[in-house]
């Protein structure tokens, strides 16, 4: 048997990916970035991506991606907007783990200042980052926490986040199921 993906969401910033690289180091289990592996097979930053084809596109690819790396024992850092189509909330509950790393929004602001990554993190309003955050999380929270089955704070050092999830998941008794096939969206 093995174990269910773990999915990270969560707003740009709350460290998905620190996070998921360290919890994946402990749990002995692959660790998958959706957007890495997005631009890798685009051929083309988020940003680019963004910009030549459209939001829409890219939440097309963010939902196939998404269902195309889903795999048993594997942590996964996803999107900030990925809990934006419901198809995607729908699978990452039905299908894994899911583990919100909630952060307010002057930490999210300051880490996203301190590594802005423009062209992994464009501009979702145009707006000076502690406002464009608190705008995006306000309107993105409620959906966080409707497909989390764990919420943790993500303001703390990572690891300390990652025990988090440990104790989240031990606590939790997590049952041991296989992976679901995905299903067309």
């Amino acid at each position: 048997m093995t174990t269910q993906p773990i999915f990270l969401i969560g707003a740009r910033g709350c460290g998905k990916t620190t996070v998921g690289q360290k919890l994946a180091e402990a749990c002995q289990c692959a660790f998958i970035d959706t957007d890495l592996i997005l631009q890798q097979r685009a051929k083309k930053t988020i940003a680019d991506i963004v910009a030549k084809e459209g939001w829409p596109a890219f939440r097309a690819l963010e939902t196939r991606t998404l269902q195309s790396v889903a795999a048993p024992d594997s942590i996964i850092a996803t999107g900030g907007g990925i809990i934006l189509a419901p198809v995607n909330r729908e699978f990452l509950r039905e299908n894994g783990i899911v583990i919100y790393l909630k952060a307010p929004v002057s930490v999210l602001a300051g880490r996203l200042e301190a590594f802005p990554e423009a062209s992994q993190r464009p501009t979702l309003t145009g707006k000076p980052i502690s406002e464009e955050v608190r705008e995006i999380l306000t309107q993105r929270d409620a959906l966080y926490r409707e497909t989390a089955h764990h919420v943790v704070d993500a303001a703390c050092e990572p690891d300390e986040v990652v025990a988090q999830i440990q104790r989240a998941l031990a606590a939790a008794h997590t049952s041991v199921q296989p992976l679901k096939s995905a299903t067309a969206g």
